[in-house]
This record gives structure tokens, sequence and C-alpha cells, in this order.
């Protein structure tokens, strides 16, 4: 059906469909072979990277030409003796051929690429589906842009992807620099100036501030694109740089803070939330690129919804403590640990994610194997690398966690809490073995190690470590 409160119609729909309705490709990616690139695929080798690959392309062709002349020589001769000590030696040179190779495909498998669309020769027709069913076609459409914006402009007979790209960022068109403007914003103020980040259109809610969304939509375009002047311009802003301490004044005015009389206070992101605790507490892994990673699970993940038996096997060492863009995603079943903090699950693109509070969210954060972990980690690190008091120990675990020194009321909390902890568990032994299961330190110490460890737990579930203030 049309739109039924923006003016795009159906066959906007599909004329802007038609654009990507000829690619000359399989309509899957398959896993071989090469690792889920379907080609045409592009390198993104460094000129470095070129140099040693030729140099590993060359030795393998070498080797391979040596092997097959002797492969030749044993097929060709008549003397069987001989033909014995030539097939040893054939043997030895197909081994170091193929070593070769595997060397030069491992070195090739590591460098970067990224799969590219590749156009038929020959125009694949695109039609108005009937209802949208695919098997239902009605009238032909033509790529081109919604009629209600400005023009495409063709450079050629039939509209290409470079003239849709070169539309999206023409000066003419009103949409693509203040939606771009608008979910940055969100990113840095936690709601954008149009609220409805993913809808501007007239079901959505109209700015807060639109001069300023003008301004910045222009300045934006006018900068070349410039995100990180964007950026910059945002957090050197005094808007945000206020403070989020809320004034009765403010919440009778402003509840929702939409005039931006205080910087915005909100939660993070899920993935925000455990990079940042990996970070502080010295584990997160800062290697880049390659394959997805599982970090551990609950027991039975999958098992109820997989077909075929497919069972959950996480990874081991630094790789789980990889960023969480690297953390496998199965939509059927998401990273517990990620959707628990409002994550979407990917069934749908989400421009606005939902920000929730519930008991299970404490939970997570308390108890997560990994957030444990991280605790006692950083917890380790504080009470090895430091011969100060207690107190010199909590003030650095809590400006490590929240970049701000403890005050004096705090620092009272924090004292008797470290007090309460040791006393806990120098009583209770099992508890602390569990804590300090996998750890090497010394029986007298382990007490210490696990009331440490609760203890940065604690800080690490403080508002101010999980919002933004």
């Amino acid at each position: 059906h049309d739109h039924k409160y923006d003016p795009i119609t159906q066959q906007d729909y599909y004329a802007l469909f038609a654009f990507f309705n000829n690619i000359d490709a399989q309509p899957e990616t398959v896993g071989s072979p090469r690792d889920g690139l379907q080609p045409p695929f592009v390198s993104l080798a460094s000129t470095e990277e070129k140099l040693q690959l030729a140099e590993l392309d060359a030795t393998a062709k070498k080797l391979e030409q040596q092997f097959r002349q002797l492969e030749q020589q044993t097929s060709e001769s008549l003397d069987e003796d001989a033909k014995k000590e030539l097939q040893d030696k054939v043997k030895q040179a197909e081994n170091a051929w193929k070593k070769a190779k595997s060397t030069r495909d491992n070195f090739d498998r590591a460098i970067l690429k990224a799969m590219v669309m590749k156009e038929r020769s020959e125009v694949r027709p695109t039609f108005v589906m009937l209802r949208g069913q695919y098997d239902a076609p009605g009238a032909p459409v033509d790529r081109n842009a919604p009629a209600f914006l400005p023009a495409l402009g063709n450079s050629s007979e039939v509209a290409t992807r470079m003239d849709l790209a070169n539309w999206m960022v023409s000066p003419e068109n009103p949409l693509t620099a203040r939606v771009a403007v608008n979910r940055f914003w969100q990113q840095f103020f936690g709601t954008g100036l149009v609220r409805t980040s993913e809808d501007l259109g007239a079901q959505g809610e109209v700015p807060s501030h639109p001069e300023l969304l003008d301004y910045l939509s222009v300045s934006f375009q006018e900068s070349g694109w410039d995100v990180k002047a964007l950026v910059k311009s945002f957090v050197m802003s005094k808007t945000y740089r206020q403070s989020s301490k809320l004034t009765p004044e403010h919440l009778t005015i402003d509840p929702d803070n939409r005039l931006l009389a205080r910087a915005s206070r909100y939660r993070l992101d899920a993935e925000v939330i455990r990079d940042q605790i990996l970070s502080t507490s010295g584990l997160l892994s800062k290697k880049m690129y390659g394959r997805s990673v599982k970090p551990p699970q609950p027991a039975g993940l999958w098992k109820s919804v997989t077909m075929t038996g497919e069972r959950y096997r996480a990874d081991a060492g630094s790789e789980v403590y990889r960023r969480s863009l690297y953390t496998f995603w199965k939509r059927a079943m998401p990273p517990p640990q990620m959707t628990i903090l409002n994550a979407p699950n990917r069934d749908a693109c989400i421009a606005r994610r939902e920000r929730t509070n519930t008991p299970s969210q404490a939970l997570l954060l308390l108890n997560e194997e990994q957030y444990l972990k991280a605790a006692r980690h950083l917890a380790f690190s504080v009470l090895e690398s430091s011969t100060a008091a207690d107190k010199e120990k909590l003030a650095q675990a809590f400006e490590t966690i929240t970049c701000q020194l403890p005050d004096a009321q705090e620092k009272e909390i924090l004292q008797s809490l470290l007090a309460d902890l040791l006393k806990q568990y120098s009583d209770q032994t099992d508890l602390t073995d569990e804590l300090c299961e996998g750890l090497e330190v010394d029986a007298s110490l382990k007490p210490q190690v696990a009331a440490w460890t609760v203890l940065v737990n604690a800080l690490y579930n403080l508002d101010i470590t999980k919002n933004r203030e």
C-alpha cells in the first residue's frame, strides 16, 4: 500500500528497490571458499602486505613447478629403481609445495577484504509487486528517487547506484544530513533533537530546536560530512558540559529535559557497559578484526532454538575479552547479558533503544561471570601494585572506574564496607575459595582478594559507572 501519512507510494518504494535488484551474485552468501566472502570482493592489503604476498606466491609457484617436473619425470621413467628414488623426491617436493601454499593462503586470509556489489550486464526488470507478493508482478518501474524529494539527476539513460549516492549527499536533499545529525545528537545527548529518530515524517515528533537542527545539518554538509568536526562541536559545547543535577524547578518546567537546561543523564548501552568494565579492569583485548567471538554464556544456551542440536561452545583465553562489537550473535537466542540491558535482538533495524530498569539488570551486573572476573582482576591489580594504605587503594580503584576521586562520605562508606567484607571472607573460607578459584595467590591473601573483588564489583554497579552523568 501507499504510505498512510507520508507522501511515499508503492511506486517510490519499488523504484528505490530497483537500484539493488541487479546484483550479479548467488542469493545466499556461501561459507567457502573465502570464509564467507562471496565474490566479487576487494583486497585492502597494505603495500607491505602486497609485497609479502607476492613473495609467497612466487615461492609457492616455484615449488609447484619443481613438483610437477619431478612428477612428469617419474611418469616418463622406464627404470623401476630410478622411479622409486624419484617417487620419494616427488613426495618431498609435493609436501614442500603444499606447505608453502598453506603459508601463502593463511597469510592471504588474514588480509582485510570487503565484498562489493557487481551489476549484471543486462539490467534485471523491476515491478511493483501486487500486495507485496513476490510472485505477483504488476507494472514495471524504473530506478528513481521518491517523487516528493528533489530529482535524481541521471548520468546515463539508466540511473546508477553512483547517481543514487550523489543524490543522497546532494545539497538539495533535505533529509540525509538532518537524519544523520539527529542520530549523532541522540548518541551524545540520549535523545535526538527530533525524539523519533526513526521517523522524521508527518507522524514523527517536531524538533525541540528546529533552528539548531538546521544549522548543524548545513554545517555538516559544508564541512564535507566531517563526522569528527560534528562530534567536536557537540562535546565542546556548553550544553554538553552542563551538570546533570536535577533541580525542583527543572523537574517542574522540563521533566524530560527537552529544553536542554541541564546535561542529559541516561544509562549507557549494553555493549558500552561491558567494554567499559573490561577496559578499566585491564582485561579488554585490543585485538581488531577477525571472526566473531563466543564469550561464556549460561549452560544450555541455544538448546531450545536449534533444530540440529547445535550447542553453544564458548571461546577461551583473551578472545572472550574482545570488544562487544565482536560478540557472536544468534538472533533466535542473542547474548542475554546484552538483551537484558536492552540491546535489540536484531530482528529489525532499531534507530533508538528502549531503556528500562529491571531487577534482572542489577542481578546481571552483580553476578555475571565475566564481570566478576573483571572485578577480581582489578582488585588483584590494586592489591599487587600498591603498598599504600587501604584508603589510597580505595581511591585508586574508585578513580580507575569512575574517573573521579571519592568524596569524604564515599570514602567513609567504602572503608566501612571493606572492613565488613574482610571479616566476612576471613570467616567464610568456602566462599572465599570460590571467589579466588583459578587465581594463584597465597592462602593468607585470599580473604583480601575476595573482599576487594566484591568491593570493586560494587563500584562497577554504581550509577556513575553505568550512566552518562
